[in-house]
């Protein structure tokens, strides 16, 4: 990894900061149905399977927080592949994240925040109405990445907080109507069951390693990057329990019955229709929030392979004035606004489950051979306790989360990395060609 003279970001991003990236990147529109998708496939055992999915997400963030200390350039897990395997694996894991995980995403996210805006708003129902929203709300997201990396940060801050206060008031005011024999449960699911709601919620439980991205901004990564993801994924562990505690204590037994919106139904009940519109405003800044965290967040992705030569070269400009990779983030979210506004996303969407257990998988083998061959900065890093035990309890977690994969999934998953080796290949034969070495000379006898 190298950085040029003259273009080094700014480390801005302190704990307060970081941990609101987290929280930002974790809470989405996602926790606005996963309570009745959770009782659906547990029952009314739901609090345990986000126990579950805390110690098996506790053990990568482990790993993240090791690694994330030791490895202080940009990219994130792109950064913590490629030094530990070297570039090509980098290459692969920096395509699954660009486009398996970060744009589809956000395109689909972009997408719920446009339906939601229609929905208040019925004047941006039409289709080009609906395009229209969605490229003003794009724009406003890349001008404020631009101007500065602690301006969109502040922006983070300030939507996470206000997108949680309505969860927070299901909470406060939904805990007096909590009826407590909806809480009560006799027996545990299934394994199957709890590997079919392990899915489900991994994936409301991810997006901590989005903000992994800006480590090449982040002041002070040693004690930065650990106790920022403590306090960022504690608080929403904490804040799922009580969600879905409060949910399944009002609804009981119908909360499995309202797949699409149960905290509206929840909000309904506690407030009544001004609750389930306040719900909604909610879930619109929770997604812009999102998007403006991810987009903020994974340009570095492509910043950094473009200083490594993955990527075209301006895609790792950083902008002479505010100090930020402009071309990277326009480039970034305007593959969002494409996608988002075309509706193509949806035949991949696919792809995005099983992106992010690799990568994760892969960061978790970065950590393991880093600890079997232990250098110098080792020792002024951040290391997990009790040597590989947890590094090796993650692996087992993310190939049995693996295991449950469908295999159009699978299938999906295997073309897509044949088709990043293929390209890797072409652009390692277009260097060749480019160097313009000179052919080998036949010997003289």
């Amino acid at each position: 990894m190298t950085n040029e003279p003259g273009e080094e970001l700014k480390r801005v991003v302190g704990i307060p900061a970081f941990a609101a990236t987290i929280i930002n990147n974790t809470v989405g529109v996602g926790i606005y149905a996963l309570p009745a998708l959770v009782s659906l496939q547990l029952g009314e055992a739901g609090i345990t399977g986000y126990l579950l999915c805390g110690i098996v997400f506790a053990s990568i963030m482990l790993c993240y927080m090791e690694i994330g200390s030791r490895i202080k350039t940009s990219g994130g897990s792109y950064a913590y592949v490629e030094s530990a395997f070297g570039p090509f694996a980098g290459f692969i894991v920096n395509w699954i994240f660009f486009f398996g995980y970060g744009v589809l995403s956000s395109a689909a996210v972009l997408n719920i925040v446009a339906g939601s805006v229609s929905a208040l708003f019925p004047v941006f129902a039409s289709p080009l109405m609906r395009i229209l929203s969605m490229l003003v709300l794009i724009s406003l997201i890349i001008y404020v990445n631009i101007r500065s990396a602690r301006l969109s940060v502040l922006m983070v801050g300030f939507i996470t907080f206000i997108k949680l206060l309505p969860l927070i008031g299901i909470i406060i005011f939904g805990i007096w109507k909590v009826i407590p024999s909806n809480l009560h449960w006799t027996h545990l699911p299934s394994l199957q069951s709890y590997g079919d709601a392990a899915l489900t919620l991994f994936f409301a439980f991810a997006g901590f390693e989005t903000s992994m991205c800006i480590s090449g901004e982040i002041k002070n990564p040693r004690r930065t990057v650990p106790i920022g993801i403590i306090i960022g994924f504690g608080s929403v562990l904490i804040l799922y329990v009580l969600i879905h505690s409060v949910a399944q204590g009002i609804l009981g037994n119908e909360l499995s019955g309202f797949k699409d919106a149960p905290l509206a139904e929840v909000a309904n009940r506690i407030a009544g229709a001004t609750g389930a519109v306040i719900l909604l405003i909610a879930a619109i800044v929770s997604g812009f929030g999102n998007t403006c965290g991810d987009v903020l967040a994974s340009p570095r992705v492509l910043f950094a392979g473009a200083r490594d030569g993955l990527f075209p070269k301006f895609l790792g400009k950083v902008h002479p004035r505010f100090s930020t990779p402009h071309w990277a983030v326009i480039t970034y979210a305007g593959l969002i606004f494409i996608i988002a506004a075309s509706g193509g996303f949806k035949q991949l969407a696919i792809l995005a489950s099983a992106a992010l257990l690799l990568i994760y998988l892969a960061v978790v083998l970065a950590v393991i051979k880093f600890r079997m061959k232990p250098e110098e900065t080792m020792e002024k890093s951040f290391r997990i306790p009790g040597g590989l035990v947890i590094p090796f309890m993650a692996v087992i977690a993310i190939c049995w989360l693996l295991s449950y994969l469908s295999k159009q999934e699978i299938t999906s998953m295997l073309i897509f990395i044949a088709v990043v080796c293929v390209i890797y290949l072409f652009m390692k034969i277009g260097k060749v060609k480019s160097s313009g070495q000179p052919k080998s000379s036949m010997p003289v006898n």
